[in-house]
């Protein structure tokens, strides 16, 4: 494919020099560059890209994509191209040169504050079930259907999201599960990867720290479906909606006519309709209702907030073209997701959770999922992350002292913030609350763990899955999990605690 044939993907490029080479990759990374390249400068909230094209050039890059005109200096043979929108520019032609590798694929992905991991576990699981391949790229790890690795970005980058769904599609993959955040949409990683099924699960306060309001932060969310409604890319694809959400409830009616739609909730209104959650320490139970038909879905998850995901998953499996039926009967051997809720281990009529939940909502439904469970006690140890949205610390706090019997206040990723300081910002919203501050987290785990009796459960929440811990000149490495079992490990028996 030459620089020619790509320029039909661009709006109104502004072109100087040859046309007739053979682009070899795109990226906006200098590092990247390989010989034939074509670098793409976007100026984003750190840094300008078009500050690395010297380094691009010398690399071997061929081509420059910009928001500017053609600086002096090109080398001879070189093309410079102006567009409006580099980051709209660098999707369109990464999805080109790789082949337009979404259009091959059934793509669902989810968006919202909560749920985005859990969910896409599921429909991964589901597809898997039903097509025995199917990708995965979200929060946790990348699955191209052959390996799996960390992930390093919640939605990664354009040029390396269709270079992972061109990977996915000749590792015979049918279908794929993405986690598709705000800022992946706002930065436009996934303009040009055509999904078959859309996701929104709720909105709740997080990112005000990159868009500012909670207003710029629906619109974000909101944009990607009306992106699939203005230009849905050759398919038909399926807004799956939960309308129990006022946000939701908000984007259904936005929607209403200009593209298809299913809502899910508990609502009397809701399409795909919970009728019955029932829940134990097992797993959960609830009756759906589809358009008249009724399935009994289990599924190996606790708490409301799954139900939620669960009738996420099976809506966006519908999408997909997986049958009701099939989508329901997958769901019985859901796998545990990393960090979401994660039971991480009893010892002498203790229980132990980890859970991601790092918003005020989250660490409510945590809470309240395991009150439900009925535990002598719920304690609750978490904290608040540095050079983020310091507005709900003071709400995280509220949150955890409404349903837990005594709380854990500790670091979680202070970052370039002192974690004493956040610990204070915290603390101004426990009232009343039986708390206690350990800035250490690891002790905070073991304290926590270490004063449970029989009967009583304890959270551990805000890192989840996340393997390390990040301080202003250092990441340590630090696994929530880990540190609980080492916990249980060193606990002492009860009758021993007795004794002593």
């Amino acid at each position: 494919m030459t620089l020619r044939d790509l320029l039909s993907r661009l709006s109104r490029p502004l072109v100087e020099g040859p046309l007739d080479t053979v682009p070899t990759s795109v990226t906006a990374d200098s590092r990247l560059v390989q010989p034939g390249s074509i670098f793409v400068a976007i100026r984003g909230e750190s840094g300008d890209g078009r500050r690395f094209i010297d380094a691009a050039l010398a690399a071997g890059a061929s081509t420059i994509v910009a928001d500017s005109p053609v600086e002096t200096g090109l080398p001879e043979g070189c093309t410079w191209i102006q567009v409006a929108d580099p980051r709209l520019a660098i999707s369109a032609l990464a999805a080109a040169l790789h082949g337009d590798p979404s259009a091959k694929l059934r793509l669902a992905g989810i968006t919202g504050t909560n749920g985005k991991t859990t969910t896409t576990f599921l429909i991964h699981h589901i597809m898997k079930s039903v097509w025995h391949r199917a990708g995965l790229i979200g929060t946790v790890f990348v699955d191209d259907g052959e390996n799996a690795v960390p992930a390093s970005h919640t939605t990664p980058d354009s040029a390396v999201l269709q270079g992972l769904l061109a990977r996915m599609v000749d590792h015979d993959c049918r279908g794929v599960a993405i986690e598709v955040s705000s800022h992946g949409i706002d930065q436009k990683r996934v303009a040009h990867a055509a999904f078959d099924a859309l996701v929104f699960s709720n909105l709740t306060q997080d990112h005000l720290d990159y868009h500012g309001t909670m207003e710029a932060y629906a619109e974000a969310k909101f944009s990607w479906f009306e992106a699939a409604a203005a230009d849905p890319q050759g398919k038909k694809p399926l807004a799956a909606i939960n309308i129990d959400d006022a946000a939701g409830e908000e984007l259904m009616t936005r929607l209403d006519g200009r593209m298809p739609t299913l809502g899910y909730g508990f609502a009397a209104k809701a399409a795909l309709r919970a009728l019955d959650f029932r829940q134990s320490p097992r797993g959960m139970e609830l009756k759906i209702e589809v358009r008249g038909k009724q399935y009994l879905v289990r599924a190996p998850l606790i708490g409301r907030f799954n139900a939620y995901n669960v009738m996420a998953a099976l809506a966006a499996a519908k999408g997909c073209g997986i049958s009701m039926r099939s989508a329901v009967a997958a769901m019985a051997d859901a796998p545990q997701v990393p960090g979401r809720m994660e039971n991480c281990g009893t010892r002498g009529g203790v229980t132990v959770f980890v859970d991601y939940a790092h918003t005020p909502d989250a660490l409510e439904n945590a809470c309240r999922t395991l009150k439900e469970l009925q535990p002598k006690r719920l304690i609750t140890v978490f904290g608040c992350g540095g050079d983020r949205d310091k507005t709900k610390r003071p709400q995280m706090a509220r949150a955890a002292a409404r349903h837990s019997d005594a709380c854990i206040i500790t670091s979680d990723n202070p970052r370039s913030e002192d974690p004493e300081a956040i610990i204070r910002a915290i603390e101004s919203g426990m009232g009343n609350a039986k708390y206690r501050s350990v800035t250490d987290r690891a002790e905070a785990i073991r304290i926590a763990v270490h004063a449970a009796g029989p009967g009583d459960i304890v959270l551990v929440a805000g890192k989840g899955h996340e393997t390390y811990q990040q301080f202003a000149h250092e990441t340590l490495d630090f696994d929530d999990r880990r540190e609980v079992r080492r916990a249980l490990e060193e606990r002492p028996e009860e009758e021993e605690r007795r004794t002593r």
